[in-house]
């Protein structure tokens, strides 16, 4: 391969099918689903190497650290990240892409991916990947399809115009047509047929390409990406696209408005393993099962059953199952879900209503995870709060006052650095410290290790916005928790 190739990672989805280990809080692509690395970090190390480019990456505000801390663990440095204000589906965080990197480094291959899939087989991608290269050099838009093995109805399909070559040398050809997520017999016919491939979402293209394609097919998008991108603001390594032209943006994907347009379509098959874990039947498809079909992870267990999932999350509970056959079940502390396999695509409609209803458990962990660690409330009372709390070392939360709450730290890991008001001191295991309402305070860990504490906040509410920010080292606006 003679040019680089520069991956792009789409980081901005929330995996409501795979609540509740999956929220908006803390979506499926930073979760450690199928081993000890997130499907970010595994979709990161897949498309790196060589002939490869230092990624792109493109996700939420929200996300933006964890996108930083997850990539800087595996020890891959982005060559950039764009914020989005708001989330517009594929189409504008594609364009936004390829503008900023047409930008940054001229015409480029540009391999677009989600953050959120499984390929193990990283050689006969990279291989396949490589083999499109020439394609899309040429001026074709290559996308990606996956030899079916089964008649899937969760994914659109792709047809061919020719039998498919080879699975280990395959050869990019013209897309005849894409097909909408079938029906049960639709889907049946279409994996009979041999012509149709899934539909994985990944794209490989020039910037010019890509970029003449919206001014063709989306020209008002690439008008508003551009406005959004020059009026950009850079701060702590991050490219922060300006809110008020991205907020006009139609919320629409790349097939929609590019995709299923353009004349200039090839399709590159792909014969590997490859997964979305869009649903947790895909995750039990994933897993190893035993001689019934039954997988457990976590505390579980699992007594006469077929063809199930067990997954438990908590140390401190037991997932007992006995006598179930075709379904599935997760345990969190503060959520269960129990379906029939047959409805795992449907999960998104018990968030939708679970939102209706204003219950947090739809988009919120336990957990909260911050720039400086993460912290959970153990226990909550009319007049009380006791969270546990984690600072990263090197680590400072924002220097803040609180008008509603006074607070106790109590040290149980490491060692903290304590401002109170004009008073700073070093805070270490089984010491604490009191923080009166309204001090001026902060907490920073200034060790190498993990700094862990239980905090105890008496008074008369305790929402995260009742913080007046001072400063904070993270560059977080005054609204932001923590």
């Amino acid at each position: 391969m003679t040019q680089l190739i520069h991956p792009v990672l789409l980081c901005g989805g929330s995996g409501t099918r795979l609540w509740p280990l999956s929220r908006k809080s803390h979506p499926k692509q930073f979760v450690k689903l199928l081993g000890e690395e997130s499907l970010f970090q595994a979709s990161a190390r897949l498309l790196s190497g060589a002939g490869f480019a230092a990624p792109s990456v493109v996700t939420g505000s929200d996300f933006r650290f964890m996108v930083v801390k997850q990539l800087a663990a595996v020890e891959i440095a982005p060559q950039s990240i764009l914020i989005e204000p708001s989330a517009r589906n594929t189409a504008a965080a594609i364009c936004a892409a390829a503008v900023a990197l047409q930008a940054q480094n001229g015409d480029s291959l540009m391999l677009v991916a989600p953050s959120d899939h499984v390929i193990t087989d990283a050689e006969q991608f990279r291989s396949t990947v490589e083999a499109a290269a020439k394609t899309a050099l040429d001026g074709q838009i290559v996308t990606f399809g996956i030899r079916p093995d089964r008649a899937e109805t969760g994914y659109g399909w792709l047809e061919l115009t020719a039998q498919p070559s080879n699975a280990f040398a395959p050869e990019a050809q013209r897309l005849a047509s894409f097909v909408e997520k079938p029906d049960a017999e639709t889907a049946e016919t279409l994996l009979s047929g041999g012509m149709h491939l899934w539909n994985a979402g990944i794209f490989l293209f020039s910037t010019s390409t890509i970029l003449s394609a919206f001014a063709e097919f989306a020209p008002e998008t690439l008008s508003k990406v551009r406005n959004a991108f020059s009026t950009a603001e850079t701060d702590l390594g991050f490219t922060r696209l300006a809110a008020e032209p991205w907020s006009t943006l139609e919320d629409i994907s790349i097939d929609y408005a590019v995709m299923e347009r353009a004349p200039n379509l090839s399709v590159m098959p792909y014969g590997g393993s490859w997964s979305d874990l869009g649903d947790w039947q895909a995750i039990w498809r994933e897993r190893e099962a035993d001689g019934a079909g039954v997988v457990t992870s976590g505390p579980s267990t699992a007594i006469d059953c077929k063809n199930t999932l067990l997954h438990a999350t908590s140390d401190t509970q037991q997932l007992v199952a006995m006598g179930l056959e075709d379904i599935i079940a997760v345990a969190m502390p503060d959520a269960v879900l129990v379906t029939h396999k047959d409805r795992a695509q449907d999960v998104k409609m018990a968030v939708t209503n679970l939102k209706a209803k204003g219950v947090a458990q739809a988009e919120t962990l336990p957990r909260d995870y911050r720039p400086w660690g993460w912290y959970e409330s153990i226990a909550l009372g009319p007049r009380f709060q006791v969270k546990r709390i984690v600072v990263n070392p090197g680590a400072a939360l924002s220097l803040q006052s609180h008008n509603h709450r006074s607070e106790h730290w109590v040290v149980v890991e490491g060692t903290a650095k304590v401002t109170i008001d004009h008073d700073v001191k070093t805070v270490t295991e089984n010491q604490s410290v009191y923080i009166p309402l309204g001090a001026v305070h902060r907490m920073e860990n200034p060790g190498k290790l993990p700094l862990t504490l239980i905090e105890v906040q008496t008074g008369s509410y305790f929402g995260e916005d009742d913080i007046i920010r001072y400063d904070d080292v993270y560059a977080r606006g005054q609204s932001v928790k923590g």
